[in-house]
């Protein structure tokens, strides 16, 4: 069990989820857009799946919600280039956007590996 605040991803997915939210609360965001709810759902499922994960006793439930947030790292991906495609959002957000999330990405990856290889199992390729 860990402090899920120490680690590099988390603080990553912090960043993420407050510059979504406050992009999605923007004037300029379509307030009756239905995908709204959705994309702040899964931007925070990130850091609650790190710190759910974290907070647990071993290392084999660390991986089950590292896998939960990788999930949701992939939902974030596709709603937030909806948006963009729909010209909800600004491109140079979008941009923001898609890369913090790739390196979370990565970094969610790597983080599974590590932990896989301490459990003794052969990580998967991400």
């Amino acid at each position: 069990m860990q402090d899920p605040e120490n680690l590099a991803v988390w603080k990553k997915a912090h960043q993420l989820t407050l510059d979504v939210y406050r992009t999605t609360d923007a004037p300029s965001f379509p307030r009756r857009w239905p995908l709204i709810d959705q994309i702040q759902k899964s931007v925070l499922s990130v850091e609650s799946n790190l710190t759910e994960g974290a907070t647990r006793d071993n290392d084999a439930e660390f991986v089950r919600f590292v896998r939960y947030a990788l999930s949701s790292a992939f939902e974030l991906r596709t709603q937030l280039l909806v948006a963009k495609d729909l010209g909800y959002t600004q491109i140079q957000d979008h941009q923001r956007h898609a890369s913090l999330l790739e390196e979370i990405r990565k970094m969610l990856w790597s983080l599974l590996e590590r932990l896989e290889r301490s459990l003794g199992r052969r990580p998967d390729s991400g």
